[in-house]
């Protein structure tokens, strides 16, 4: 498994002596990681999307230049990231395989079936997380929708094709989970943008 051998590996350089401290304790890291992806996949993969989906918001928030944190928004996007963000790719990746193996295949049923699907509840969820109405959710998600998903067609296309065609199948979640992260802080801009002319 590709997991076990790269833990293996980070375990043999970690006790290298030509490394220095730094290094060893970046080893330790991504070899734990590893193991922990290996032994705990949806664990793993949530809690990473939890952490990043976090960090993006938080990094929005101060590029926007907000002299408040929404800790609403902080905590929408982290339970978002928890309960979805890591879970629900593992399994599209995981079964996918059972109906095209093709790169190409999983590439077009990835952009035209799973993320506009997905695109949709995350606008949605992520505004009932922040405590608002059902309507609420609604109107912000229709509005949102297609301006965004557009936006995911343009910029991540690309980037989905390469983790699709060269990235092994177990360390796509966590690739996405990197894409998601700036895609959270463009998501969140957006997101914020909207708010602040509901309530001009």
């Amino acid at each position: 498994m590709v997991y076990q051998r790269l833990f293996r590996q980070c375990s043999k350089n970690r006790i290298a002596m030509s490394l220095s401290k730094p290094s060893q304790i970046i080893l330790d890291i991504v070899g734990a990681y590893f193991n922990s992806l290996y032994m705990n996949p949806i664990r793993t993969k949530a809690i990473t999307s939890c952490v990043l989906a976090v960090a993006g918001n938080y990094i929005s928030q101060k590029i926007s230049g907000t002299k408040e944190i929404n800790h609403d928004s902080l905590l929408a996007f982290g339970l978002f990231g928890l309960l979805f963000g890591g879970p629900v790719p593992h399994y599209f990746y995981k079964y996918i395989h059972l109906f095209t193996k093709l790169p190409l295949g999983i590439l077009l049923t990835e952009r035209l079936v799973y993320t506009p699907l997905f695109q949709a509840f995350a606008l949605y969820m992520l505004t009932r997380l922040e405590g608002k109405s059902h309507d609420e959710s609604r109107k912000n998600m229709e509005k949102l929708y297609l301006p965004i998903l557009l936006a995911n067609y343009k910029y991540l296309t690309l980037l989905q094709f390469i983790n699709i065609r060269y990235v092994p199948p177990m360390l796509r979640v966590l690739v996405v989970n990197f894409i998601g992260f700036a895609w959270t802080i463009y998501l969140a801009n957006a997101r914020s943008r909207a708010s602040k002319k509901r309530k001009d």
